[in-house]
């Protein structure tokens, strides 16, 4: 005749305990599973069978059994730290360290915009047990940090992209590429203008540049020697003042206009139409490519093209879609060739050295050649 099986004896409110985490549904699958082991051996039955019930060996049920006989509940449900080789993460665990690094931190009461590998431990350390996964109270920061990695996620970094928020966007970018594909059919095969058929239309890409600053060392440049092959600068400057660039690119041709300012403001905008309009011939008409920036939707902007009824043109990007305007290209190009590290001993000559940079440039222009979607647009616009 087969022994009975020995009752394990637990308190009323370790038998509670026991049964909330037997119905959690967010506790960690080891607690709930020891919890289990516990109730069932409170009711009598056998080694053999709960291991049964619970999936795993007889000596895996029996280690519970005896750890809550020397230390209680904590001691039978939960691993000492440093003990043995450390249990493997659950996807369970996993998935709520990868939650809280897929949110942001401020909105879990944290100051920080983003997480750093550290912070996030300790948030993880101190909110673990709260949430249902006690385990994860001891967990390292390597740990955290590998399992971050595998699943493709840093939390500590972030990627800036541009919302398309112009309703019209594409109706936009296709107008423009048409005077792209428009410009296009201006040249023959071998990249010479053809003559107009009709009155000839001057296509200009055009944009603002502004806050460019003039700044002033406080010492002269100590220039590369033999002994010391790069240029030392003083890391003290002098800020004298910022000016604005206003340019643009001649689609046909590939010069370039600028006009340098101490301000950005519709009167800037309507000397540079004036500029263009002393350039070319009266009977020719002067297209623009531009933004929406208030300067050119301004009522003096309005006023002026008014009185020049016919003699401009203007084709606006979409909003956020400054990439589609050519002289974008332009502008990065002087930043880094010219503008870079510029030191100046005044406003002054910061302009004098910008024009002296489009004097340059238009000894040899290049003619800016337009590609992306152009397949997409019809020869017939």
């Amino acid at each position: 005749m087969a022994a009975k099986a020995s009752i394990l004896e637990i308190t009323q409110g370790d038998k509670t305990y026991f049964e909330s985490l037997a119905r959690s549904r967010t506790m960690q699958a080891q607690i709930v599973q020891r919890a289990r082991i516990l109730l069932l051996k409170s009711e009598g039955i056998s080694i053999d069978v709960i291991a049964d019930k619970t999936g795993i060996n007889r000596k895996s049920v029996m280690l519970c059994i005896e750890k809550y006989k020397k230390g209680g509940a904590d001691n039978a449900l939960y691993d000492a730290p440093g003990r043995g080789r450390n249990p493997e993460t659950t996807d369970d665990e996993k998935a709520w360290i990868i939650n809280i690094a897929c949110q942001r931190p401020y909105e879990l009461g944290c100051p920080e915009e983003t997480w750093t590998y550290t912070r996030l431990t300790t948030y993880i350390n101190k909110n673990a047990e709260a949430s249902g996964y006690a385990r994860l109270s001891n967990v390292s920061r390597s740990n955290i940090r590998n399992i971050l990695e595998n699943a493709e996620i840093k939390p500590h970094k972030i990627r800036y992209y541009c919302e398309k928020r112009d309703p019209d966007f594409d109706a936009k970018m296709h107008e423009v590429l048409v005077v792209y594909k428009q410009v296009e059919l201006q040249f023959d095969g071998e990249g010479k203008i053809l003559p107009a058929s009709g009155t000839k239309i001057n296509t200009i890409s055009y944009d603002e540049k502004p806050g460019i600053q003039a700044i002033a060392t406080t010492s002269p440049d100590r220039m590369p020697t033999a002994a010391n092959g790069y240029r030392q600068r003083d890391c003290e400057y002098v800020r004298l003042g910022t000016m604005s660039l206003l340019a643009g690119i001649d689609l046909l041709t590939g010069e370039a206009i600028p006009l340098i300012s101490e301000t950005h403001k519709s009167s800037d905008f309507i000397e540079f139409l004036r500029m263009l309009d002393a350039k070319y011939p009266k009977e020719e008409i002067i297209r623009l490519i531009l933004d929406n920036h208030s300067a050119h939707t301004s009522k003096e902007t309005h006023k002026y093209l008014a009185m020049n009824p016919g003699r401009f043109e203007f084709v606006f990007t979409p909003k956020h879609g400054s990439w589609l305007n050519m002289v974008e290209s332009f502008f990065s190009k002087i930043t880094r060739q010219m503008l870079r590290g510029i030191r100046v001993s005044s406003k002054e000559e910061l302009a004098k050295r910008i024009y002296q940079y489009f004097d340059d440039i238009n000894e040899e222009p290049v003619v800016f050649r337009w590609k992306y979607k152009m397949d997409e647009i019809s020869p017939v616009a």
